[in-house]
Formats: C-alpha cells, sequence, structure tokens
C-alpha cells in the first residue's frame, strides 16, 4: 500500500510538472530555472523569461473558483506594497481545474531573520499596517471559525467573541517573506481577520527563537495588545 501511494506521488508531481510546461507554452515563455512545488504538491512555480514567476495550481472541481483560487489576482488591489502582481491568467481543465498565474518575481531569497535591518522590520510593520486598513469583502476567518477553535482548545474559559476585524495577509509566516530587500510573497489567503492576526502568525512562526520572537513582540507591541484573542485562535490553529 505504501508504495502504491509513493508511485501515486510521483505521477501527480509528472501531470504538475506538464501542466507548469503547458502553461509556458501558453504565455509564450520558457522555464528558466527550477520548479518548486508548494502545500501538498497542490500548485507548482517557477522562473520564466522576462524575469517572471510562472505559478500552476490544481484544483477538483468543487473547491476550484473560491477566495483561495483567485487570491494572488484580487491582491493586486495592493499598488503601494512590496509583493508580486499578477499579469495574466490562464484556466483549463483536465481531469481537475488548473489556474496558471504569470506574476512578477520578487528579487531575494527567504528572509534570514536574524540578520534582517532595522529597515526591513521598518517596512513589515507598514506593510500590516496598509493591509490592515485595505476595505475588502475578502473572508479569510470568520467568527465561527474562532468560536469552533477556541472553545475547541480552550473551553468556555475564554470569550471567543470577536470585537475588532481587519484585513489580513492570511499567512505571514517567515517562509513568505523575502530579504534583503523586504517583499512579501503568497497572498492567496487574504481577507477580513480578527486584529492581530498576521503579527499573532509571524510570532507563532518564530518561537522556536526567542532572540526572533523577541524582535517580533517589539514590532508589534501594540498590535499584539489588542490582538490577544488572535494570539490564542492561531495557538489553538497551530495545536490542531
Amino acid at each position: 500500500m505504501q508504495e502504491q501511494l509513493i508511485q501515486a506521488g510521483i505521477r501527480f508531481r509528472q501531470w504538475m510538472h506538464e501542466n507548469l510546461a503547458h502553461a509556458a507554452a501558453h504565455f509564450g515563455l520558457a522555464v528558466t530555472g527550477p520548479p518548486r512545488f508548494g502545500w501538498q504538491d497542490r500548485s507548482i512555480g517557477a522562473p520564466v523569461e522576462r524575469t517572471l514567476w510562472l505559478r500552476v495550481v490544481s484544483e477538483e472541481e468543487q473547491w476550484a473558483g473560491d477566495a483561495l483560487w483567485t487570491g494572488n489576482f484580487a491582491a493586486n488591489a495592493f499598488t503601494d506594497v512590496r509583493k508580486p502582481y499578477v499579469l495574466d491568467v490562464h484556466e483549463w481543465e483536465d481531469w481537475r481545474r488548473q489556474r496558471a498565474e504569470l506574476m512578477t518575481l520578487m528579487p531575494g531569497s527567504p528572509a534570514e531573520a536574524l540578520s534582517l535591518p532595522d529597515e526591513w522590520w521598518t517596512e513589515l510593520r507598514k506593510t500590516t499596517d496598509a493591509i490592515a486598513r485595505t476595505p475588502t469583502d475578502r473572508v479569510n476567518t470568520d467568527q465561527a471559525e474562532v468560536a469552533g477553535r477556541i472553545q475547541q482548545h480552550y473551553g468556555n474559559s475564554v470569550n471567543p467573541t470577536v470585537r475588532r476585524w481587519e484585513t489580513a495577509h492570511g499567512d505571514l509566516r517567515w517562509a513568505n517573506l523575502r530579504g534583503p530587500d523586504f517583499g512579501l510573497l503568497d497572498w492567496k489567503q487574504w481577507g477580513r481577520a480578527p486584529v492581530g492576526m498576521d503579527a499573532a502568525t509571524l510570532l507563532c512562526d518564530s518561537q522556536e527563537t526567542p532572540e526572533l520572537a523577541e524582535r517580533v513582540r517589539d514590532v508589534f507591541a501594540d498590535v499584539l495588545d489588542a490582538g490577544r484573542l488572535a494570539q490564542l485562535y492561531v495557538a489553538a490553529r497551530v495545536r490542531r
């Protein structure tokens, strides 16, 4: 059984490589670097000609077309943030629904958190503040989700009612941050969330390095203070 699962995974990855080639041919561009797979191999992306990035996501028909499906393109609404911008989209069906997004390529590499300059942290806070005050109808997390997670892990000891909401990136983890010049990737989950959601997510992602966690607390002290419920929610989500 284990061998069958391994072989199925290999075949699926090969199929995703074929999807990437199909998308590159559609846009008339050649892949110029090694592809990278996303969560559970659901997506594949690679640099292409003209210093661009090509991402292909595959989903079963009943799940395609939701907010996650269009999040990267919808995030073009953020015009003053250092992020990738989607230039073109192509969709097709082949067993599952496929969506190719041709976007600008962010410079730099994964952020090495402990060596980042003060200017980088200033840009991070400036970016999360800009996101928070951007109006949107998109939803990252709703009241029912928050209440369910909070009550599951903390019982009735915490009132799960969210008093303040704001717009969040939704996945503010170190894997999505670039350095040494600031950049923020992966916008598919952005939408309304409890106040402090992004700061809480980054703090949780920094816990293995106490010095880094302390820097996050310093940069987002006021946000984390106002977003205590968001911290509990994120902790409960990670524990799950």
